[in-house]
């Protein structure tokens, strides 16, 4: 098949998915086009059969906000006549899926079709979708694409509940990982040992967006770090990275943390944590968590949205209310306090995220729902 991927190219769960999608795909023999305004940040420079195809959106006065979802849809449509795509896959409905229904209905006016495929990451429907100025568009989007995914089934609930979309079928098709590469015994932990000096590692990977509640993260790490010596490692960056910095400094605890900034690959970082937190007050899959399970690390996070769909509280990790810093840091504390918990919980971990969340099992369901959508 010959498949078109648009995401978002920077660093985020649902940009890395996407990406690891087609790179998966086209190992496959599949063709993967990846369609966006910069080359996503997983992707290496050159792989066999996979393309890059940037979006130029144009400089002009009249324009306050230059207009990527026309120009998208515009590459959209040349990539597709050009390549003889079958597939345009879209993650995020908007304004990816908008510009793909453009870009269709202009194909078609040439006598030509393309299926659309549509995976929901998350805010796109639980926040920026239900805003009154994109609500109309997000629903008819979702409406118009020829299969519809979700990361997980709250995010599926959640997309019916808020949008209704009597029209559509939203199938789950979970976000995956690939299990040699999060095998933490093949790496070496890149930070110096004179820098952790003999502490525990705590480590949180995002956004840094306000969702994903970084305050509480360092404020998790500061109890736990009370009673088991540790350093917090931060990897990512955004809005709220100031806010986090603050919040180490006036809890006393900025010289156990570490701020790296945007850093890719993280296996080697996971590689070396002993916890991974994760305190979003919405979380529609939770990759990162996926992630460090994967790694062997145990998670300890908030029971809201898909997360409690990737960590199973008390078997590889533990799940607190959002917001429940103290109750947090006690399950830190009573993990990292126990080895032989510690081991077992790192083990269980591993085994399930390969056990669920395998890549060749996921990747061969989108392959599926490929080939049932060009059927129809």
């Amino acid at each position: 098949m010959k498949i078109g991927i648009t995401c978002y190219p920077t660093y985020g769960g649902s940009g890395a998915v996407a990406t690891e999608l087609g790179i998966a795909l086209a190992a496959r023999g599949h063709h993967v086009h990846f369609i966006t305004y910069q080359q996503p940040f997983r992707l290496p420079s050159f792989l066999p059969r996979v393309w890059f195809h940037e979006v130029d959106v144009g400089r002009y006065p009249l324009f306050e906000y230059p207009p990527y979802d026309l120009a998208l849809a515009v590459r959209m449509h040349e990539v597709v006549r050009d390549h003889q795509l079958d597939i345009l896959h879209c993650h995020y409905a908007i304004p990816h899926a908008t510009s793909a229904w453009i870009a269709r209905s202009m194909l078609r006016e040439e006598g030509r079709d393309v299926k659309v495929v549509t995976t929901l990451h998350g805010t796109d429907i639980t926040i920026v979708g239900q805003e009154r100025s994109f609500f109309t568009i997000t629903k008819f989007s979702i409406e118009k694409s020829h299969a519809v995914t979700a990361v997980s089934q709250y995010l599926r609930e959640e997309t019916y509940r808020a949008f209704g979309c009597t029209g559509c079928n939203v199938g789950v098709i979970p976000n995956f990982i690939d299990p040699v590469e999060f095998d933490r015994s093949r790496h070496v932990f890149p930070i110096p040992a004179d820098v952790i000096a003999g502490r525990k590692v705590i480590m949180h990977i995002s956004n840094f967006r306000p969702v994903k509640r970084v305050r509480d993260i360092v404020r998790t790490f500061a109890l736990i770090t009370r009673e088991v010596p540790s350093v917090l490692v931060m990897v990512g960056d955004g809005p709220e990275r100031v806010e986090a910095e603050t919040e180490a400094r006036e809890l006393g605890v900025a010289d156990a943390v570490l701020f790296l900034g945007k850093i890719d690959p993280i296996a080697p970082l996971l590689a070396g944590a002993d916890l991974f937190l994760l305190t979003s007050d919405k979380e529609s899959f939770g990759l990162s968590a996926l992630e460090a399970l994967a790694s062997g690390v145990p998670v300890i996070g908030a029971h809201a949205g898909g997360l409690p769909e990737v960590v199973t509280d008390g078997v590889t990790g533990y799940l607190r209310p959002v917001g429940d810093v103290e109750g947090m840091a006690a399950a830190g504390v009573q993990l990292l306090s126990d080895p032989a918990r510690w081991q077992a919980m790192s083990a269980a971990g591993a085994a399930d995220a390969r056990r669920r969340f395998s890549e060749d099992a996921i990747v061969a369901q989108y392959e599926s729902l490929y080939e049932r959508t060009l059927s129809t």
